[in-house]
């Protein structure tokens, strides 16, 4: 049975941000379902948001961007704590040596994107995330202390007396899983897009460790809030690429085939809006005049400014037949960003003893009903150095098994069902466009959660099986809770908009989804604004 001080299940930005922490206290490892570099991290394009420029720029203006953007479900305390190591966050990834573009002065080039009222967006290009994962990953490879199992899958956790000590983790061509053991679990899974069948997610975004932390009793908050990216190009049949809101905040204009612009019908920030005003929008729009798509139009500004700024998308478009300088891109919206998560305090902690979480798996109360954009790549980097605080000041972690416990070794798979999992999985992607996607309704969301219910039955609930079916495993969990959560949100607010229930609930407070609960309670939030 291996054994690790810390083990960590995810290795995109916020799981390796934890474990080139953590390496200096002990033996980390990591369980990564695919190659260490498959992530929504190294797909981000836009950058990561922290204050860098005093003099135009502060951390109570991003604080209020923030809160702004949350649509009052934020937890203050938690946005000042986060927001207020922004700037510390950006400093440790220039340590760890991410190549942040410069400006000619050698001041650093920030960009502005919707719900900033300031430039202060750290970026690389448009290829942020890759250059922070891959800088990351270069690091944690070259630190001994540091173990990373590709194409791993940890189909569930493992508690022991009341604390998780580890999980079980199936090896590739196994149908087995086998108990790996820790002092601490940190989950870093990514969030839950591949619910949907148009998404800007890649296809290990699977919900993961939520569905984990769900079975394992831990609570789930606020997943009914996804948030849908405006602009993914539109190509049918095709997987969507995402169109970076930095785009907007440089000067492109979202318009009708016609060429008219319409978001200033919609916000007076227009193009600088918050994400979910623009879905909606652009939803609004296509349902209005039977439209397939809308268009991206940045051609009024310098081709040079595109080019330089904005390198793969402009060479991504190129491929398909589009001269971003030249012509307007067809885009539609897709599920980007999972608001709710794993419930977790200001260090980290679950409500699970000896289980952590961080990055877009976790609640931290930071993103309220809607992110604000490029804070996660902020929250991810923030909560590693948490949790590291954390555990370095626990002296005495509990030792865990380094022997499989008797009553396990007996423990034995029983048979997976045999159901197309193919077929399923792409029935309840459907399934979720049509129920819980931009714009809801109660008689959706109930069919669809009478649905999930019932394919509980026919998927069964088996630790053991291959990575497709505990994808599918987890994917139905993830999709049961947020559209129970939803129904019981009588109200239209950020992320979540159901048309029965317009209105916004005079009192802010959160989903909380608990596997012993008969069902999500709404918790309300202490000195939400």
């Amino acid at each position: 049975m291996p054994f690790f001080d810390f083990l960590i299940i995810g290795s995109g930005a916020a799981g390796l941000s934890a474990a080139l922490g953590l390496s200096r206290l002990g033996q980390v490892g990591i369980v990564s379902k695919g190659r260490a570099n498959d992530s929504a991290s190294d797909w981000a394009q836009g950058g990561i948001a922290a204050v860098m420029d005093m003099d135009h720029d502060s951390i109570a203006l991003h604080i209020e961007d923030t809160l702004g953007a949350g649509a009052g479900l934020c937890h203050p305390e938690a946005v000042r704590q986060i927001i207020g190591h922004g700037t510390e966050a950006a400093h440790q990834l220039i340590a760890w040596g991410v190549p942040f573009d410069r400006q000619s002065d050698g001041n650093w080039h920030l960009t502005r994107e919707g719900g900033h009222q300031a430039r202060r967006v750290l970026h690389s290009a448009d290829t942020t995330g890759h250059a922070i994962e891959s800088t990351l990953l270069r690091r944690a490879l070259a630190e001994p202390a540091v173990q990373i199992a590709e194409e791993h899958y940890a189909s569930d956790l493992w508690l022991s007396g009341g604390r998780c000590a580890g999980a079980w983790v199936l090896a590739p061509g196994s149908d087995r899983s086998e108990l790996w053991s820790a002092r601490a679990v940190i989950l870093a899974s990514g969030g839950a897009g591949q619910l949907y069948l148009h998404t800007s997610n890649p296809l290990v975004a699977t919900g993961d460790g939520i569905a984990l932390a769900y079975r394992a009793g831990a609570e789930i908050a606020n997943l009914e809030f996804v948030q849908f990216h405006p602009t993914t190009l539109y190509r049918p049949g095709s997987a969507p690429f995402l169109l970076s809101e930095a785009l907007r905040g440089e000067g492109a204009l979202l318009r009708l085939p016609d060429g008219s612009a319409f978001l200033e019908h919609y916000d007076p920030r227009a193009e600088l809006a918050p994400r979910d005003i623009v879905a909606r929008a652009i939803d609004a729009e296509m349902r209005r005049r039977h439209l397939a798509y809308v268009t991206l139009d940045i051609s009024a500004q310098p081709s040079t400014l595109v080019q330089q700024h904005f390198p793969a998308i402009s060479a991504y478009c190129r491929a398909q037949g589009y001269d971003l300088t030249r012509e307007p891109i067809p885009v539609v919206p897709a599920a980007h960003y999972t608001c709710g998560g794993v419930v977790v305090d200001a260090a980290g902690r679950s409500t699970i003893p000896g289980l952590y979480a961080v990055g877009e798996v976790s609640s931290t109360g930071l993103h309220g009903a809607n992110r604000l954009a490029s804070n996660s790549l902020l929250e991810c980097v923030v909560g590693a150095a948490a949790i590291v605080v954390d555990l370095e000041g626990q002296s005495h972690l509990p030792d865990c098994p380094r022997q499989m416990p008797g009553h396990l070794t007996e423990q034995s798979a029983t048979a997976t069902p045999e159901i197309d999992i193919a077929v399923l999985r792409q029935t309840l992607q459907a399934g979720m466009w049509q129920a819980a996607g931009i714009i809801r309704n109660d008689e959706s969301l109930r069919s669809a959660s009478a649905l999930w219910h019932e394919l509980a039955t026919r998927i069964g609930d088996n630790l053991y099986g291959p990575r497709p079916y505990q994808e599918l495993r987890n994917l139905r969990q993830c999709a049961e809770i947020l559209t129970r959560s939803a129904l019981l949100r009588e109200e239209s607010r950020g992320c979540h908009f159901n048309s029965d229930h317009p209105q916004l609930r005079s009192v802010a407070a959160d989903s909380i989804s608990q596997r012993d609960q008969q069902g999500p309670i709404l918790r309300p939030i202490p000195g939400a604004i």
